[in-house]
């Protein structure tokens, strides 16, 4: 494995490789750029394959971090961690402190909060060992609700451009993932009258989504088929690829995971098709937005009502994408590349 070619491939500023072999820790922390700010993001733990997949995992979504700060207009850089384990893992006190401790050592250049596997539980147990955590029970807590309320607004901008309407009433919605995030998110859904269509690998998430918004389940592999006219994938990433596109009967793809696109060229395939595409990085801000309040003494209200500006952002993409035929994706990378080189010149002059 090429180390810095992978690197380089989108110019990492720095990744820090950790252990702590008494209480089986392992971890990475992956700096991507910091022109804006610090960089920020989650730490993600997960049982991978293998020390390669983790680490590109690393990269990839700590790149995502950059892009999402950017977009949304905050001064914060992207980074991510990733714990390689099992996330069901009883010793988190040992683990987190551990990880804490590596994240002290950064001296404030990288920030982390909770991702997939980790909770507010655990931050709090980093913050014992270092001040740069964020999204802790006792500050702006779980965000959730404040990314479901970001991706519902998104999905309402995707259906003003895909329809001339932002109503959700009657629409047929397919929800892959139905956690804490995707729960929030059928709520919002649900109460403007959307028709749900659910999965997840975990049938109680499921049952209770039946139950409370009236939501038809299907199996995990059968979401990609049903027809509807949005796809909202809200667990892990890379669910839209070559074995899933062809399956899409939907007109709006449109989540709050991480790296819906298996490849960037898969968002070619979706443009050429006609799918609109909601860059996953820009409608999932909502997150990033809560950590982001909670360092600059944002009330909560205050940060909902940024969340909601996703609406508008996307649709600056989206009209972006239309004028210059270029795939929403690339649209939405070329609006965070120009904000992140202007800042970047303006930085250099007080060198």
């Amino acid at each position: 494995m090429e180390l810095f070619s992978l690197m380089g491939e989108h110019d990492h500023e720095q990744v820090v490789f950790c252990q702590e072999p008494s209480c089986g820790y392992k971890g990475i922390i992956a700096i991507h750029n910091t022109v804006l700010g610090p960089a920020l993001g989650g730490t993600r733990f997960w049982n991978y394959n293998n020390d390669q997949e983790a680490f590109v995992d690393s990269l990839r979504l700590s790149r995502g971090m950059t892009y999402k700060a950017s977009v949304a207009g905050l001064n914060l850089g992207g980074g991510k961690s990733v714990i390689l384990g099992d996330p069901r893992s009883t010793n988190r006190e040992e683990i987190f402190r551990a990880h804490g401790r590596f994240v002290e050592t950064l001296k404030g250049r990288y920030i982390t909060a909770e991702d997939v596997g980790t909770s507010v539980d655990d931050m709090e147990f980093v913050a014992m060992e270092t001040e740069h955590v964020t999204g802790r029970a006792q500050t702006s807590g779980d965000p959730s609700p404040v990314t479901a309320y970001g991706v519902y607004r998104g999905i309402k901008a995707a259906a003003m451009a895909k329809y001339g309407s932002d109503s959700l009433s009657g629409k047929r919605v397919t929800v892959q993932g139905v956690g804490h995030v995707g729960y929030s998110l059928c709520q919002n859904l649900a109460s403007e009258g959307a028709r749900l269509v659910v999965t997840d690998i975990d049938q109680e998430r499921v049952q209770r989504i039946v139950h409370e918004f009236g939501a038809e389940a299907v199996a995990p592999d059968a979401i990609y088929g049903v027809e509807a006219d949005i796809y909202a994938p809200s667990a892990l990433g890379a669910t839209v690829n070559d074995d899933t596109i062809p399956l899409l009967k939907v007109d709006i793809v449109a989540g709050a995971a991480n790296n819906v696109l298996g490849e960037a060229r898969h968002g070619d395939d979706l443009h050429a098709r006609g799918i609109l595409y909601a860059p996953d990085y820009v409608i999932n801000a909502g997150g990033l937005i809560n950590v982001y309040g909670e360092l600059n003494g944002w009330t909560a209200e205050r940060s909902m009502r940024k969340a909601g500006d996703i609406y508008t952002t996307l649709l600056r993409i989206f009209e972006l994408s239309a004028n210059a035929g270029l795939p929403t994706y690339v649209a939405a990378d070329r609006i965070a590349e120009e904000r992140i080189a202007a800042v970047g010149k303006i930085q250099q002059t007080w060198v």
